[in-house]
């Protein structure tokens, strides 16, 4: 009878040691599978015009009278916004900044050969949605030199041309989505070529959009572009 109860015993044990080395070998399958992973990255961009722009149109007088350089530099201004006005432009998309007036004579160090005691620049600004309209009007602006006002060109550095995108909540999702798409197609190629199948997402990043000029020779053209990080797990 003892002996009979020691060998069941002994069954039980043998069978709860091959349950746990099945269920060992499962849990280390398991574990090994939850570590094979694929890092990859998606793409997306597109180009959009740009849909507002900001244009200083500056220029420059001189004069040794103070109050006489004032009533110059008010009357180009009159004759520039007429002419943004006469070309389709608008009083609310129109701004004058106030003049930047430069007294040599208050300066520590003025070089000899400088006849006028006053430097005025005038800064006219266009801030509107007519894109189109503006590129057009940029070369015809130096036209107003025959009415005596002086246009400074060469300035693209202190007074830039500021061309921008203003929609990018509008695309961005669909981006995102394309670029989600792209890497898991590269995801799922990876893969194949491993033997493998692609399972469930472990985690994604979702990179920021970034927005610059096409090139330096159209500025209102803007090269859009989202990038998104995903890691997969890979099953057999």
């Amino acid at each position: 009878m003892e002996k009979n109860n020691l060998a069941i015993a002994g069954l039980f044990i043998s069978l709860g040691l091959v349950f746990g080395a099945i269920v060992l070998k499962n849990g280390i399958s398991d574990y090994q599978d939850s570590q094979r992973v694929v890092t990859v990255k998606g793409l997306s961009e597109m180009e959009v015009p740009a849909d507002k722009v900001t244009w200083p149109i500056v220029f420059k007088e001189v004069d040794n009278n103070l109050i006489s350089l004032y009533n110059t530099l008010e009357k180009n201004n009159a004759i520039v916004v007429g002419f943004l006005k006469d070309n389709g432009l608008t009083e609310e998309e129109i701004t004058i900044a106030a003049p930047n007036i430069i007294d040599y004579q208050a300066e520590r160090y003025v070089p000899s050969e400088i006849r006028f005691r006053y430097n005025g620049t005038s800064v006219v600004i266009v801030s509107t949605s007519k894109v189109e309209l503006v590129r057009e009007l940029i070369p015809k602006i130096y036209e107003l030199t025959r009415e005596g006002v002086t246009i400074s060109a060469n300035l693209e550095y202190e007074y830039p041309i500021n061309f921008e995108f203003t929609r990018l909540n509008e695309v961005k999702p669909g981006m995102v989505e394309e670029a989600t798409k792209n890497a898991r197609i590269t995801a799922e190629k990876f893969a194949s070529d491993s033997n493998s199948k692609l399972g469930k997402i472990k985690s994604a990043t979702q990179g920021q959009m970034s927005i610059s000029n096409r090139d330096q020779n159209t500025p209102h053209i803007k090269a859009l572009r989202v990038v998104t990080t995903i890691v997969y797990y890979l099953k057999d």
